[in-house]
């Protein structure tokens, strides 16, 4: 990866990360149900994207647009459901270390598959970070965490990590994005029709600043990047998103800065910036 794609790239897992902080306070601080917020996170991201797409001269969406985007669709539908779902029984911690040691071994897993070359510096980096970020997240003591939330974040995991597998060869991320959430919005909203779960003010004002900004935007860069990032790059790099997403608490939740959280923040970062910064060439 090139130092060049470092900068979109912090923007993007800095959306992730939000994501993560407005699921999260949506249905710990509001009257808003797991459903709900998914539907409407669904529904303001379709718009905020079709929109963009209109307002592209020329582009209209093609059968085979519209076909290849089934498979993204529902994967994206697969990791908004079962992520908003699993926080109702997870702490939050361990579901950020289930949800992206998930996707990093989704991702790494697909990379073997298609037979990218895995330098030992990634594996190492990798290892390193995923480090980090258990002892950052694991719980103290002998409380494990809850089956059904684990089982259902292990599933957002891989429909987070198949939807970003699938977006490396997207001609249009604009577009795919757009079209992904526009196939998997019906389905959201049914089943919201059949739970309907609630939903207040400050929910949906959460949901849509997750959908229409942090989602759909931050999806949609993500998609455009991908492209020039292996696959098991990908993976190394959303394991920062756990701290930053802690960072974030912090800072909105006025939660104290600790040791622990200091520690796992240099082995994480440190991790994944030796798995994605190339050595530097001794100058003879």
């Amino acid at each position: 990866m090139t130092l060049r794609l470092l900068p979109p790239l912090i923007v993007v897992l800095i959306a992730f990360a939000a994501n993560s902080v407005l699921n999260r306070m949506a249905l710990a601080e509001t009257a808003t149900g797991p459903a709900s917020f998914a539907a409407l996170r669904l529904a303001s991201g379709a718009l905020v994207l079709g929109l963009l797409v209109a307002a592209r001269t020329g582009t209209r969406p093609s059968r085979a647009d519209l076909r290849g985007s089934v498979g993204p669709a529902l994967a994206l539908l697969t990791y908004m459901l079962f992520f908003s779902f699993a926080y109702l029984s997870l702490d939050a911690g361990i579901g950020a270390l289930i949800l992206f040691g998930g996707v990093q071994v989704t991702m790494f897993a697909g990379a073997l598959l298609a037979g990218e070359a895995m330098p030992q510096r990634r594996w190492l980096g990798a290892g390193l970070a995923f480090g980090g970020l258990a002892y950052l997240l694991w719980p103290e003591g002998a409380h494990a965490p809850a089956l059904l939330g684990s089982v259902m974040m292990l599933a957002a995991a891989a429909g987070w990590g198949i939807y970003s597998l699938q977006g490396r060869s997207r001609s249009d991320p604009l577009l795919s994005t757009a079209l992904a959430f526009a196939l998997a919005l019906p389905a959201s909203v049914l089943l919201w029709a059949v739970l309907r779960d609630g939903m207040d003010a400050r929910g949906a004002v959460l949901a849509v600043l997750s959908g229409g900004v942090t989602s759909a935007l931050g999806y949609a860069l993500w998609y455009r990047l991908l492209p020039s990032m292996a696959a098991s790059t990908a993976g190394v790099a959303q394991l920062t998103v756990p701290v930053i997403a802690l960072l974030g608490g912090m800072l909105l939740l006025a939660e104290p800065v600790t040791l622990r959280f200091v520690i796992a923040a240099v082995l994480v970062l440190g991790g994944v910036g030796w798995a994605l910064v190339p050595p530097r060439v001794p100058v003879r």
